[in-house]
């Protein structure tokens, strides 16, 4: 028998080590970054054309190579980075694994112009799928200038896979944030298609935030500042009342971006009972702790680290922001000053002869006794007089029957269960406006059918006609706005606005009418009437933010994404009272529409309590 197990050539390893590195332009653009972090550069530059599918360019003034070590550094396992195991445990770079380099050099075109420090020319290398097409020397500014051209052009599969150019693109400003945020003290420049997305000079942390996420976002920030022995934490978290539903969150260690569930709950916990269920703070923390208490050699991104005393640093987290919630006075308290509240005159007896205040009089009726025999109501011994039409009143809260047999009515009742409603074949088995709707603890409405009753979730009823609305509107492209008295202004950020003329139709037929004011800000002259009480640039950004997350690229899903963001954002509350017109417009309407027995994301709607189910009950 003939041996079976052979190596993979270098090519075909390479790319295999690939699918793990490099999953879309946006890993190419976090790797040479941090690449150039690693090299001490003080300027960075990232160009890229077509979200990074035609050019990925990242250009450093950093300390450069020779051409020996350019050679070397698309080698797989070839790193400057460390040098023994015990090396890992004292991590302060960015990349150790000597992976990056050789896993892009393996699906992509590659270009590398770069220059010693004090060196009088540079080299000029070239790499195609992994095999070294030219070296030569070239003069060059000092640092480097990476070039990857026609990503994935020899792995098909995985270029199919690439999604739109817009999602594409929200994930590299992603990976770019994420490196900015933590390096206040690199200036770092973003183009896209020639586009300046991003200008961001040195400056300090605070203000990188500010530079990143726009001048709204200063005010809303609360310092957090805590040095132990175990951990030092700076950074800021969100104020209470600037929460929302989509929060910017983020964690550092050492320099390096985390995702961390553990710590997020520990922040979560601070805010707990301060604001609304549902909401998330906004959150920029940042760690410095001992490299050796934590392990960042978990996964290839290096963004799923372990840390060594996870409990204490999750009690130091919690306590470090709730303290900082509670120097603002966002913590509740009990407020002891009396200046300037009403005087209200309290009796005392030592002033009784004064004439300033004048004991209350009582008067008191002492024929007055709860006992005597004449006070005691007895209930009434004709107890049948009490339910005298009763039954007429019943029959008047139900339809009158249409000769509907017995296997007709279930058949009804199993439909309405199904969410069929009025415009079906069985329309005929609902409640019609004209009887009267019951409103329970201020969240359900009640209405007879023939064969029952039927209980409606007020709050999800009104988001599911509203969400038809606005897919009604956005389908015929109807534009239905109300102007506004005094038009509000709202700040998008870079990764927003790179988005936003892929979204305007959307937005457009929502209701709202935005006009460019130039930089990030956008002025909101128009919103749908619907809203009421809300902030329409609070809403602007909501629908935003719900068009590009989980990278909806279908027209479709944008447009439902944005739909149901804005009915839930406008639907009235579940505690809200309604009057019984309120309540017969909201029954007349759900039933108007076809699907209407759940929610766009799949929360019952109704229930419905056939005769049956009341006889067994009864």
């Amino acid at each position: 028998m003939s041996d079976i197990i052979h190596l993979l050539p270098d090519h075909i390893a390479n790319q295999i080590a690939a699918g793990e590195v490099i999953q879309r332009p946006a890993s190419v653009v976090k790797e040479l970054m941090e690449n150039s972090i690693d090299a001490g550069a003080k300027n960075i530059a990232v160009n890229i054309k077509d979200a990074g599918r035609t050019l990925i360019q990242v250009i450093d003034d950093g300390k450069g190579m020779t051409e020996t070590d350019a050679r070397m550094a698309f080698e797989r396992h070839a790193t400057s980075k460390i040098s023994s195991v015990d090396d890992l445990f004292s991590l302060n770079t960015m990349g150790f694994r000597g992976e990056a380099l050789a896993s892009i050099a393996a699906v992509a075109q590659v270009e590398l112009r770069t220059c010693v420090k004090g060196g009088e020319t540079g080299v000029c290398l070239s790499v195609s799928a992994s095999t070294l097409d030219s070296v030569m020397p070239e003069a060059c500014n000092e640092g480097s200038i990476f070039s990857v051209k026609n990503l994935f052009y020899n792995v098909p599969a995985r270029r199919k896979f690439l999604k739109s150019n817009e999602t594409e693109l929200r994930h590299v400003l992603t990976e770019f944030e994420r490196v900015a945020l933590v390096h206040p003290d690199i200036s770092f420049t973003m183009r896209h298609n020639e586009m300046v997305l991003f200008e961001l000079p040195v400056c300090g942390l605070r203000q990188r935030i500010v530079d990143m996420f726009g001048k709204g976002i200063n005010q809303k920030l609360l310092s957090v500042d805590t040095d132990t022995s175990l951990i030092s934490i700076r950074g800021f978290v969100g104020r209470v009342d600037s929460v929302k539903k989509r929060g910017m969150q983020y964690f550092f260690v050492n320099g390096r971006y985390m995702r961390h569930p553990y710590f997020h709950k520990a922040v979560m916990q601070a805010y707990e009972q301060m604001i609304p269920a549902g909401e998330m703070p906004d959150y920029f923390i940042y760690f410095d702790v001992d490299p050796s208490t934590i392990d960042v050699n978990i996964h290839p991104t290096k963004t799923e680290i372990k840390f060594e005393n996870e409990h204490p640093v999750w009690q130091i987290i919690h306590s470090a922001v709730r303290e900082s919630l509670a120097k603002s006075n966002a913590v509740p308290s009990i407020d002891f000053e009396a200046a300037g509240v009403i005087s209200i005159p309290i009796y005392n007896p030592s002033q009784e002869n004064t004439g300033k205040v004048k004991p209350p009089e009582l008067t008191v009726n002492k024929n007055y006794n709860p006992f005597r025999e004449t006070t005691v109501r007895r209930p009434s011994d004709d107890w049948k007089s009490l339910y005298e039409g009763f039954e007429n009143e019943r029959e008047s809260l139900l339809l009158p029957d249409k000769g509907f047999s017995a296997g007709e009515k279930q058949e009804g009742v199993a439909s309405a269960s199904a969410g069929v409603m009025p415009g079906d074949a069985d329309d005929e088995m609902f409640a019609d406006v004209s009887n009267p709707c019951f409103q329970y603890r201020n969240r359900y409405i009640i209405t007879p059918l023939r064969s029952g009753l039927v209980i409606i979730d007020q709050r999800r009823a009104h988001v599911r006609i509203l969400f038809e609305k606005y897919i009604r509107n956005i389908a015929r492209r109807q534009a239905v706005s109300q102007k506004l008295l005094f038009p509000e202004m709202v700040e998008f950020t870079a990764a927003e606005l790179s988005l936003l003329p892929l979204l305007a139709n959307e937005i457009k037929f929502l209701g709202f009418d935005l006009m460019p004011m130039g930089g990030n800000s956008y002025a909101i002259h128009g919103a749908p009437a619907d809203v009421s009480g809300r902030s329409t640039a609070e809403l602007v950004k909501e629908i935003v933010a719900a068009a590009i997350e989980n990278g909806a690229d279908e027209l479709e899903k944008r447009a439902e994404k944005m739909a149901l963001s804005l009915a839930k954002a406008t639907a009235i509350p579940a505690g809200k009272i309604l009057t019984p017109d309120e309540r017969e417009t909201l029954v007349a309407s759900l039933f108007a529409i076809q699907s209407n027995g759940m929610t766009p994301d799949g929360l019952a709607v109704l229930t419905i309590i056939t005769d049956e189910e009341l006889a067994k009950r009864i």
